[in-house]
């Protein structure tokens, strides 16, 4: 039997209300008119006698249509036979509606004149951003069970160009293709530019890990966003019972016009949106973190209180304000004890000693592994994850053991699920645990290169029938653990790992709205390998990805030329390796300098929750100079600059800053000493700059503005 919950209409779309005062739709006869003053998008309610189909596109002001003739606006498939909007829906209701974090749009209500269906299309506008944000829910009106599957929430004609002059800018929207293209996991933003017109569509994708799917000219100038086809390794299934209704995850687009770069529409339209209207977890910390430590390498398992002690000495005397014991403190995953013979007197005290020494303890721990060895594992076999052949599985990689031990994936649809929050939430209230590192699959892995060893073939768990429909499920009850964490202990910094999100080095927007962080890499190579790898990793992932969620391991404290990689690591979220002990008195002073540095540099201007591109300055690579700007773009107060020599025969280069006001002056300080540079307007810096002068081939340069 699977658990099922029934909505109604109303009751799914509780989170919108009617709007009072601005709102940015009105229905007009026989159309929707979405318009915020920035972008107008036209629907119309009975395309050809029926069906629902966006007709244009455009930019307030603008001269310039986006949409061809022959839009889909979404497509599913329901028991194996296609819908789209083209189909004779009959319109029930058009709801004008207030989201929240500022969105505001409508709900149109439609029912199938045929299949007994009805389906509830959100179309969502923000203040001031060239943008909407949409998603569909699903209603099983007739009497028996429905699958769903090919979804495509967005389905739109792009006019103007065939393909032959449009870049598909896929994996974050860094890399450049041309022709028919399939998006999947690394592609939580796409972007159509066509590069003779200077214009383009973000096509961003906000569902979980492997789950996405955005295509580009499969068709002629059609461009879909939305959640895996049954043909792809991971294919979206839901089965919906009757009167049951289901909702998908959140699509959006965005239109620019005017520029000759695609990246321009990452630097503004999608960050604003991100930081401000999509809800993440970055966005409701007030203080962020921005110096970490952690106890991974070169330690490993090898960790004990006499370690930990005396680790905390020396990372607190170099300004950390995170301390995370990495696996090890454990006496087996899945019941998750302390191992007394590493701590005797258990983790309280460990902890409490890292507080006093002004430091914010955590922890890492498998989110969803047991070892056959354990407790829950031989109580609780019913909540293990199943192959077809109804064994148990580890998703984490192409075999069983880890570490020499065998160790197997639960179901987070389990009671798997209150087993996990209950550990974490004991050690949060019991232990004062500010910080989890939660590692490990829980839909499919990272490593494994056999793709059919993901998502549960179980036929006992309460909300899957099947793998496919598993898949979906595993992600957004990981999502629902970290929400529940968060409600009952609202300050706990969670890094979801790319190993828990499926795919080497994986992030993407869905997790930014449940978890603060993402250990991103495991880079542990010295300088300047490593500071470039860092470096190539944040540009990669950002502008799309928060960079504050990018958590890039794994940097040694200890490296001779570690400065190098902390000024890179400014770029993201800073986490350090190593071992403190071995830094000398003035090293520990010197790095406590930076620490103090960019605590007092974030209270002042909030950088965290910001990085651009500098003008100029592309992917981080041997023989060139590179850089990243982190400037408050809300307030206009300033922020941080890093520059960079990797190698280039050039030893200077010139520095132009952009998002400052221009006609403030502004200081330019080098970090971490605060020497003044220079003053300078907004205007000035951004068409003049400052010029930086980096005599060592290999070096870099902080700078606060």
């Amino acid at each position: 039997m699977r658990t099922r919950f029934i909505f109604s209409a109303v009751l799914c779309f509780s989170l919108f209300v009617p709007l009072a005062g601005q709102k940015f739709a009105n229905q007009a006869e026989e159309k929707l008119i979405l318009d915020n003053d920035v972008i107008k998008r036209v629907i119309n309610l009975n395309a050809d006698k029926g069906g629902i189909v966006s007709q244009s596109m455009m930019l307030k002001g603008g001269k310039s249509e986006y949409l061809a003739d022959g839009s889909l606006e979404f497509s599913f498939e329901v028991d194996g036979k296609a819908y789209t909007g083209t189909d004779k829906w009959k319109v029930v209701d058009v709801r004008i509606i207030k989201g929240e974090l500022g969105g505001a749009g409508a709900t149109v209500i439609l029912d199938h004149p045929e299949k007994s269906l009805r389906i509830s299309l959100t179309y969502l506008l923000y203040p001031g951003l060239p943008l909407v944000r949409k998603k569909i829910a699903i209603q099983n009106t007739g009497k028996n069970e429905i699958r769903i599957e090919a979804l495509d929430i967005e389905s739109i004609k792009f006019s103007g160009d065939d393909g032959t002059h449009t870049w598909i800018m896929h994996e974050y929207a860094r890399q450049k293709a041309l022709g028919p293209y399939v998006g999947e996991c690394y592609d939580p933003v796409v972007v159509a530019h066509q590069f003779r017109n200077r214009r383009g569509i973000a096509f961003g994708n906000e569902a979980p890990g492997v789950m996405k799917r955005s295509t580009a000219f499969l068709k002629p100038q059609q461009f879909t966003t939305g959640l895996t086809h049954p043909d792809q390794n991971y294919g979206f299934r839901k089965w919906i019972a009757p009167a049951e209704q289901w909702e998908s995850t959140w699509v959006f687009t965005a239109i620019y016009e005017n520029s000759s770069d695609p990246f321009e529409v990452l630097n503004t339209t999608v960050s604003d949106y991100v930081r401000l209207h999509m809800g993440i977890r970055l966005s409701l910390i007030p203080k962020k973190p921005v110096f970490i430590y952690n106890t991974w390498e070169p330690f490993l398992h090898n960790i004990n209180e006499k370690l930990i002690y005396e680790l905390a000495d020396a990372a607190a005397e170099c300004g950390i304000e995170e301390f995370i014991i990495d696996d090890g403190w454990q006496d087996n995953y899945g019941d998750w004890g302390i191992n007394k013979e590493k701590f005797p007197n258990g983790l309280k005290p460990v902890f409490d000693y890292i507080k006093s020494k002004g430091m914010k303890p955590g922890l890492w721990i498998s989110l969803g592994a047991a070892e056959s060895k354990s407790k829950v594992y031989m109580e609780h076999p019913e909540w293990l994850v199943r192959k077809a052949d109804g064994t148990p599985i580890s998703l984490h990689a192409d075999f069983d053991k880890m570490y020499g031990w065998e160790s197997y994936s639960m179901c987070m649809t389990t009671g798997w699920y209150d087993h996990i929050k209950g550990v974490i939430l004991s050690l949060v209230k019991e232990h004062g645990l500010e910080y989890i590192k939660g590692d490990f699959a829980v839909a499919t892995g990272a490593y494994t290169t056999d793709k059919t060893r993901s998502g549960c073939h179980a036929k006992d768990h309460p909300m899957h029938k099947d793998r496919n429909e598993s898949m979906l499920e595993m992600y957004q009850r990981t999502w629902r653990l970290f929400d529940d964490l968060h409600r009952e202990a609202p300050n706990l910094f969670i890094d979801c790992t790319f190993e828990t999100m499926g795919a080497l080095q994986l992030i993407d927007l869905d997790m930014c709205k449940h978890a603060e962080g993402n250990w991103l890499s495991n880079f542990s190579e010295k300088v300047p390998d490593g500071s470039l790898r860092v470096r190539n990793m944040s540009w990669w992932r950002s502008p799309v990805i928060p960079a504050t969620a990018m958590v890039i391991g794994n940097q040694h404290f200890e490296d001779p030329e570690f400065e190098l990689s902390l000024m890179s690591l400014n770029g993201s979220l800073p986490i350090v390796l190593g071992d403190p002990r071995k830094l000398s008195k003035d090293e520990r002073i010197r790095m406590k300098s930076w620490a103090d540095w960019m605590r007092k540099a974030q209270e002042k201007h909030d950088y965290m929750l910001f990085r651009q591109d500098l003008k100029g300055y592309g992917e981080p690579a041997e023989g060139n100079w590179d850089g990243y700007q982190r400037i408050n773009s809300d307030t206009k107060s300033g922020g941080i600059v890093g520059i960079f020599r990797q190698g280039s025969p050039e030893s200077q280069r010139t520095v132009t800053v952009k998002f400052l006001n221009p006609s403030f002056v502004y200081e330019v300080r080098k970090a971490p000493s605060g020497d003044l540079i220079m003053n300078s307007t907004g205007k000035e810096l951004l068409q003049k700059g400052f010029r930086v002068t980096l005599d060592k081939e290999y070096d870099g340069a902080v700078f606060e503005i």
